[in-house]
C-alpha cells in the first residue's frame, strides 16, 4: 500500500511518491536554543522520528535534516540578561535539546546544521534574491519584498491585504510594513558577520531556506515542523526559496501542540514542562508513549492523569513481553513483518492510534495464549508486538531502553524482596483458607500500584499504574 500523508499546502491527504525511488528527504525545523526544551518541543522531534522509522521500515533510505537555530533576538536578549556570551546560551540549550531527544529514543539526524555555520550560504541566497528583484538592502538590513512574489501566503491561505504585520523595532527602511527581514544590521554589543551590505546577523527565516538548499538541494520530499510555524516562518521560507529559483518542499507536514489549559505550551506563557524535570518523574519510555501515540495532528492536553494512564498502558504491554520471555526462557526476536492491520494504519497518514489498537489487541491475544499455556502462540504474538513497537521506538527489549532497566534493577530487587515477604503471608493465609486476609493483602498491594497475578508457579507481581 502507498504511504499517504496530510499535506498542509493542499489541505488534504495525498499519496506520497518520492522524488528519487527508494529514497526520502526530510527537513525538520528543529530547536531555537534560547532555553531548555519542554515536552512540546520534543514532541515535534518525536513525531518525525516515528515518520522516519516508518519510511525506513518500508524500505526507504532516509536523509533526515534537523537544524539548530543558534542565533536570534531571544538568544541575544537572554545573554544580555544573564551577562553571558550568546554562544554559551545557545550551546548549553542545544545540549539540553539533544539530551531530551536522546532520552526519549529519537534517532540522531543525518545532518544537524547550525545557523551560524551557514552564513556564506545565506549571503549567496540574499545576493541572488536582490539581483532578481525580490529583496532589497536598507541601511545594512536586507528585506524580502513580499509583493514581488505572487505565491506569498499560499501555505497559510491568507490575503496579503488583510495581513497585519508588526512594524518591527528599528525596521524603518521597509518599503512595505509586511516585508520581512532576512538580515539585520549589526547593533553595538551584538554578534555580527561581514557581508556585502555591512556587518550583521541572520534573520530567522533565511536560515532554513539556505540550509535546506545546501543539504537537500533545490527540491526535496518533506518539510516538517510544528503547526505554529506555518506562518510566518514556513510561509517566508517558501517565498525566499522559490523566489531564489528552488522548487523547495513537495509535502508540508505539521504536528500539533502540547497544550496546558487549552493554550499552546510555551516558555513565554510560563506553562512549559521541562523535559529534564519530566524524566526525573517518569520513565523516558513512558514519556515517549505519552507524546508519540496520539495522532501527530491531534493536540495533546497535558495532565498528570493522562501520564498515569500512559504509564499503566505501557506497563501492560511491557509486562506481556516480559512474561513471554520468561516463559520461553529466551529472548524472542521481532517478527520480520508487522501485522497487515498495523501497516495499513501507519500507511494512512501515520495513524499511530489505530496502529496502537492493533498492538493492544495482539497483547490480549498473547495473554490468552499464556493463560491457555500455549507457549508457541504467545511467542508468535510477542514477536509481532516487538516488531510493531520497534517502529514506534517503544520496544522494551531494545538496547536503548536497557540502560533504563539497569538503572532500576537494584531498586527492583529491593522491592521484590519486600513484596515477596508480603506474598508469602498471603500464601500462608490461602493455605489456611483465610480468604479474607489473602484478599485484603492483595487489595492493599493493588492500592500501592502493584498487580498480583496467580499462576501455576505461584504469584507474580508487576508494576501497574502509579
Amino acid at each position: 500500500m502507498t504511504i499517504r500523508l496530510y499535506d498542509t499546502s493542499a489541505r488534504q491527504i495525498r499519496d506520497f511518491a518520492p522524488l528519487k525511488p527508494g529514497c526520502v528527504s526530510i527537513y525538520l525545523c528543529g530547536a531555537t536554543v534560547q532555553a531548555a526544551p519542554h515536552i512540546g518541543h520534543i514532541r515535534s522531534g518525536l513525531n518525525f522520528d516515528i515518520m522516519r522509522r516508518w519510511f525506513a521500515y518500508r524500505g526507504y533510505e532516509v536523509t533526515f535534516v534537523r537544524n539548530v537555530t543558534d542565533i536570534d533576538d531571544k538568544i541575544i536578549a537572554k545573554a544580555a540578561e544573564q551577562g553571558r556570551p550568546w554562544w554559551s546560551i545557545g550551546y548549553e540549550n542545544e545540549r539540553a535539546f539533544n539530551d531530551g531527544y536522546r532520552a526519549l529514543g529519537c534517532l540522531p539526524p543525518t545532518y544537524e546544521p547550525r545557523a551560524t555555520g551557514h552564513v556564506t550560504e545565506m549571503v549567496e541566497m540574499m545576493r541572488g534574491l536582490i539581483e532578481r528583484g525580490h529583496a532589497y538592502e536598507a541601511d545594512g538590513d536586507v528585506y524580502f519584498d513580499v509583493r514581488s512574489f505572487p505565491g506569498y501566503l499560499e501555505l497559510s491561505r491568507q490575503d496579503l491585504d488583510d495581513l497585519r504585520q508588526p512594524s518591527g523595532e528599528g525596521e524603518t527602511g521597509k518599503r512595505d510594513p509586511r516585508d520581512f527581514a532576512m538580515w539585520k544590521a549589526a547593533k553595538p554589543g551584538e554578534p555580527s558577520w561581514e557581508t556585502p551590505w555591512g556587518r550583521g546577523r541572520p534573520g530567522w527565516h533565511l536560515e532554513c531556506s539556505a540550509m535546506a538548499h545546501k543539504y537537500l538541494g533545490e527540491v526535496f520530499d518533506i518539510h516538517g515542523g510544528g503547526l505554529d510555524l506555518v506562518f510566518p516562518h514556513h510561509e517566508n521560507e517558501i517565498a525566499q526559496a522559490k523566489a531564489y529559483g528552488d522548487e523547495f518542499a513537495r509535502f508540508w507536514v505539521h504536528n500539533a501542540w502540547v497544550t496546558m489549559s487549552g493554550e499552546k505550551m510555551s516558555k513565554s506563557l510560563g506553562n512549559s514542562v521541562l523535559v529534564s524535570e519530566m524524566v526525573k518523574q517518569w520513565r523516558p519510555v513512558v514519556l515517549r508513549y505519552y507524546l508519540g501515540t496520539p495522532h501527530y495532528r491531534s493536540m495533546i492536553e497535558y495532565s498528570e492523569e493522562a501520564l498515569r494512564e500512559a504509564d499503566a498502558a505501557y506497563a501492560r504491554i511491557e509486562g506481556f513481553v516480559q512474561r513471554v520471555v520468561e516463559k520461553a526462557g529466551r529472548t524472542v526476536e521481532p517478527a520480520a513483518e508487522v501485522p497487515p492491520a498495523f501497516a495499513e494504519a501507519m500507511d494512512d497518514d501515520l495513524g499511530v492510534p489505530q496502529a496502537l489498537a492493533v498492538i493492544h489487541n495482539t497483547v490480549r491475544q498473547g495473554n490468552s495464549a499464556l493463560a491457555a499455556d500455549d507457549k508457541d502462540a504467545a511467542v508468535e504474538r510477542v514477536a509481532e508486538v516487538r516488531a510493531m513497537l520497534g517502529v514506534l521506538g517503544l520496544d522494551p527489549l531494545d538496547p536503548h531502553w536497557a540502560g533504563e532497566a539497569e538503572s532500576s534493577q537494584d531498586l527492583h530487587g529491593v522491592v521484590d524482596s519486600l513484596v515477596r515477604m508480603v506474598l508469602d503471608q498471603r500464601e500462608a493465609a490461602r493455605a489456611r483458607k483465610d480468604w479474607g486476609t489473602a484478599d485484603a493483602i492483595r487489595d492493599q498491594l493493588g492500592q500501592s500500584g502493584l498487580v498480583i497475578e496467580d499462576g501455576p508457579d505461584g504469584p507474580r507481581w508487576t508494576l501497574g499504574a502509579r
